[in-house]
This record gives C-alpha cells, sequence and structure tokens, in this order.
C-alpha cells in the first residue's frame, strides 16, 4: 500500500466527520503556528525559560480555551511552561482536521518552539495520544511522554466510528494504514524517554487496559503507571488534582534532570514504580 492509499483512508471525509468534533472558541493570546495549507491558534505560557516545556495535544471534543488557565497552573506548580497545541478547523485554526494530516502538522509545532528535543514533553490527552506518541518517533530524544487518558489500540476507536467500507476500504486495507502510519506499540516501545500513563480506573469512554498496555510497551527503568481512583474520562485531571499533580511533577523534574545530566555527560534513569 502506497502512502497515498494509506493518507486516503485515514484522512477520508467520513472518518473526520465522525472522530473530530471542532469548536471554534480561540484561546487567549494566540501563537500562530504555520502548517501547510493552514494556520493553528496555539497558547504558549512561558513561566521560566529554564524549565521544560510540556507541548499539550488535547482530545477531540475539546479546544485549547478550554485548558486555559487550569492546565497553565498546573504546569507552573509542576515547574514546566506550557504549549497548547491547536488542531486545524479547532478554536480559530484554519483548514479541517483529519488523522494523516493531524500528524503531519506535528513536527512544524514541534520545530515552531525552537527548543531542544530534550527539553520537551509531548503530551496526549484522549484523541490527542495520536499525536504525542507520534512526537516521540518523529523526535527521538524528546524528553518526556504524559498520555492522559490515552488510546493504545487507534484502530478499535476507529473502528468504533466507521464500517470499512464506508471509506471505501477493505478491513485489512484499514488496519495495514492504521498500523503504518500509527503503529503506537511500535512506536512506544522504541522510546527511550521518560514516560507517565495516567487514567482514571473508571474511565466510561476509553477503559483503563489502554492505560495498562501503554505501560507495559514503556521502557520499565523510565516508565510510571498511574491509575486514579476518581472520576471519569472527562474529569479525570479535577477529581484526582493532587495526585495528577504530583505525578506531572515528577516527570517534569526527571525531564530536567536528565537533560542536565546530557549537558554535563552523566546519565540518569528513573526507577520504575506503580
Amino acid at each position: 500500500m502506497t502512502e497515498h492509499e494509506r493518507r486516503r483512508i485515514l484522512d477520508h471525509p467520513v472518518l473526520s466527520g465522525r472522530l473530530f468534533f471542532p469548536q471554534s472558541e480561540p484561546p487567549p493570546d494566540v501563537t500562530w503556528v504555520d502548517v501547510p495549507g493552514a494556520r493553528l491558534a496555539c497558547h504558549h505560557a512561558v513561566h521560566d525559560p529554564a524549565w521544560p516545556t510540556i507541548v499539550h495535544f488535547h482530545g477531540n471534543g475539546e479546544v485549547v480555551a478550554d485548558h486555559v488557565p487550569e492546565l497553565v497552573d498546573l504546569a507552573r506548580a509542576a515547574r514546566a511552561n506550557l504549549f497548547l497545541a491547536e488542531y486545524r478547523g479547532y478554536g480559530g485554526s484554519t483548514g479541517q482536521p483529519a488523522v494523516a494530516t493531524l500528524l503531519s502538522d506535528v513536527p512544524h509545532v514541534i520545530r515552531a518552539l525552537g527548543l531542544p528535543p530534550a527539553r520537551l514533553i509531548a503530551f496526549g490527552r484522549s484523541l490527542g495520544s495520536l499525536l504525542a506518541i507520534h512526537a516521540t518517533a518523529m523526535f527521538s530524544r524528546l524528553g518526556g511522554l504524559v498520555l492522559e487518558s490515552a488510546i493504545a489500540d487507534p484502530l478499535e476507536r476507529l473502528l468504533a466510528r466507521v464500517q470499512p467500507w464506508e471509506l471505501d476500504a477493505t478491513h485489512e486495507a484499514v488496519a495495514s494504514a492504521v498500523e503504518t502510519v500509527l503503529g503506537h506499540e511500535r512506536k512506544v516501545r522504541a522510546y527511550e524517554g521518560q514516560v507517565l500513563v495516567l487514567h482514571a480506573r473508571h474511565d466510561d469512554i476509553v477503559d483503563a487496559s489502554h492505560a495498562e498496555r501503554l505501560y507495559a510497551w514503556s521502557d520499565p527503568d523510565r516508565a510510571r503507571l498511574v491509575l486514579l481512583p476518581f472520576g471519569d474520562h472527562n474529569s479525570v485531571m479535577f477529581a484526582n488534582r493532587r495526585a495528577y499533580g504530583e505525578a506531572l511533577a515528577e516527570l517534569v523534574a526527571a525531564v530536567a534532570a536528565a537533560g542536565a545530566s546530557a549537558t554535563s555527560g552523566a546519565s540518569v534513569k528513573v526507577a520504575r514504580t506503580s
């Protein structure tokens, strides 16, 4: 299957129409990022230039504005700067959202920051996990990866929305396109940075088995799984604010320490916890 054929399946308008739910509210203090054929209305909160920067990719029913100021404040408490990436068609951005196209925007977002990848933490929430995991494949030296309410099996989620024939494809063709372009197990296993997997134990949209699989694929010396006791898919951060914030701060500290060690020529590993 050619790249064009894979993109035709993953960017099919039927899939896009059922997977994405754009809202138009723009973020405050827009930071524009140019991508091929569109402009993304992002938000950049810099608290201390010496701190690592979290690059956040939100869920498919959200916009950047939904995370200001709560996530900005949480990042500050964790001693991190925050870049909230917006998607095509969402929150004042131009263009139309589609799976393969959004993945192709990820390198443009990362490079727009002009920072060493080792100082960056890709953070993917829900469907945004597709973009955050893709970032680790594009930038192998990325400092950290946070997966919150994340998806281990994109094929499962896509086929819950559409039937292959609706994409003018067979089941085998859809599965091949998803594995080649997304391939979460392959990408997570290959990633050597710090990993934090956060998930509500009682998530009713993306069940906690997704978190367990993502954790199992991660480097055991650099990963932590936190199954949070309260809330659900859409309330996990608010219902577990203290534990959520502490886990994020620990990940940020590990990335900062690893970055400092790389500068001095030493190596740092974080012990596995659960």
